[in-house]
């Protein structure tokens, strides 16, 4: 058998549902529309926490965060796992390389080639025109910025990020599969765009929003005290809203171009019709939604949901607007993917046989899971903790000791959702009519049911949870694909022919 190569693209702060082929009004990503269109695309995938390391975390160790325990960004090595992704590459005989952003345990001694760390104002600048690239990121304090990039396309990252991929898949040893992960930092903050992408999208074109910082107020909590302390930092921010939504539109087309660049690359090389693409980010973006920028308070949609397909040999064209599915998901669907069996302690699922077009059960994928916070007691809304930047100036981190206080934790179902956190607050939201999650319908007596089923299948993804680890006399039963349906008493078991899963 001929191992598949695998192309794994990652955007940052990427949020799910705005380019055409999702129904959003901007073509904003031409190219990775008609790429993923003989593929399956995935409209209902979910990261396993609105930050980066531990959504990357997550990605590589098929882990959630409360297991693998990297549940804020500056712990990144306190990582607790058995074999991870490039374990099981490593043993199914890949040449792995990096490009780009990681933000991850994993360095550059773990990669045959790394090129990077790519960051969000600094990369490995070699040349004056990068550094001074870098020293205006620097100055722009993320964003949005309100006039062009002074600088070409080439000092960009994308670009930058794109050229090194080539570079190293064209010095590879050919005689082993690749495995290729590029990691871009965009459309992550800072907020910027050189022409023609700055005036490609113009503000007069922008969409209108969900809701504004009125919403922000309604949520209340962390929704507020974010709102409160950007505007204390930067009077009048929201006022440029439409100028941040058309600069992270620009940023998902300059995107688009380089993986057109890259993904032409392969094809030219003769090595497109056997590699798989994958398509992920970590998390999702405020788009200026609430009144807020970047990331950081709650675990609304915008933050959740991500954008996550797959084309290449064996992979079936479906537009997969049922399923649910977690970026923890991902390194499972890559062990079946090049014939390796699930290490012990992985918690997501293979979504392989949904990739090719085999039965699965229908309930494995009919709800999702994903968590929130560091731990400790969550913060008010009028509290003044100290924090990594100071309360002065304009600097702000959306991700810091107030939005990301307690330990919160989400289910989706159907167009339910369902929230509960530490100190014993649940939160229930009709998504079809609610969108911007600000009607909790918690309380709601005629939704008693409704939330009591949720509770349930809440307390169902918990359970499976718990850490398999550390490996020791005792022989765990396995389930096949890590599918955990097939023993569950309730509701329909197969779908797809609802022929048997074997045990």
């Amino acid at each position: 058998m001929t191992h598949p190569n695998i192309l794994l693209l990652m955007t940052d702060q990427h949020r799910a549902g705005l380019t055409a082929a999702d129904g959003f009004t901007l073509d904003t990503m031409p190219f990775t529309d008609s790429l993923f269109a003989s593929g399956t695309r995935f409209q209902r995938a979910y990261t396993t926490a609105p930050a980066c390391v531990p959504a990357r975390t997550s990605l590589l160790t098929g882990r959630w965060p409360s297991t693998h325990r990297v549940r804020q960004n500056s712990a990144t090595h306190e990582v607790i796992r058995g074999d991870d992704l490039l374990d099981v590459l490593r043993r199914a005989g890949y040449e792995v390389h990096f490009n780009g952003k990681p933000h991850m345990y994993r360095g550059k001694q773990d990669f045959d080639s790394f090129a990077g760390p790519y960051g969000h104002e600094r990369g490995p600048d070699t040349t004056d025109e990068q550094r001074a690239f870098a020293g205006w990121l620097t100055s722009i304090d993320h964003g949005p910025a309100t006039e062009p990039t002074p600088f070409p396309l080439e000092v960009q990252f994308p670009y930058r990020i794109v050229s090194d991929a080539i570079s190293a898949l064209d010095g590879r040893d050919t005689d082993k599969p690749f495995f290729s992960w590029v990691s871009f930092p965009e459309p992550h903050n800072p907020f910027q765009v050189p022409e023609p992408y700055f005036s490609l999208f113009g503000e007069e074109q922008i969409p209108e929003r969900g809701g504004g910082p009125e919403a922000a107020y309604a949520k209340g909590g962390m929704f507020e005290w974010l709102r409160e302390l950007i505007e204390e930092k930067r009077p009048g921010y929201d006022e440029f809203w439409r100028r941040y939504r058309a600069n992270y539109c620009g940023m998902l087309r300059l995107l688009d171009d380089q993986i057109r660049r890259l993904v032409e690359h392969l094809d030219g090389r003769g090595l497109l019709a056997n590699t798989i693409i994958m398509f992920v980010a970590d998390h999702g973006d405020y788009f200026a939604d609430y009144g807020l920028q970047r990331k950081g308070a709650g675990v609304p949609e915008p933050l959740m949901r991500i954008p996550f397909h797959a084309v290449g040999p064996g992979i079936v064209d479906h537009d997969n607007a049922v399923d649910f599915v977690s970026l923890a998901d991902l390194f499972p669907t890559v062990c079946e993917a090049v014939g390796q069996d699930v290490p012990l302690g992985v918690q997501g699922r293979s979504l392989w046989p949904l990739l090719t077009g085999d039965d699965y059960p229908r309930e494995e994928f009919d709800s999702v899971y994903a968590e929130h916070g560091y731990g400790g007691i969550p913060y008010a809304h009028d509290a003044r903790p100290p924090l990594h930047f100071p309360y002065e100036g304009t600097t702000f981190d959306g991700l810091n000791s107030v939005t990301q206080s307690g330990s919160t934790r989400m289910l989706r179902h159907g167009d339910w959702k369902l929230t509960y956190d530490n100190v014993g607050r649940g939160e229930l939201y009709d998504l079809a009519s609610d969108p911007l999650e600000l009607d909790d319908l918690w309380d709601d007596p005629g939704l008693r049911d409704v939330r009591t089923d949720l509770v349930e299948r809440l307390l169902w993804w918990s359970t499976r949870l718990t850490d398999d680890l550390p490996d020791a006399n005792y022989e765990p039963r396995r389930a096949p694909h890590n599918w955990y349906a097939p023993f569950h008493h309730r509701g329909e078991r197969h779908h797809r022919g609802h022929s048997d899963v074997s045990v």
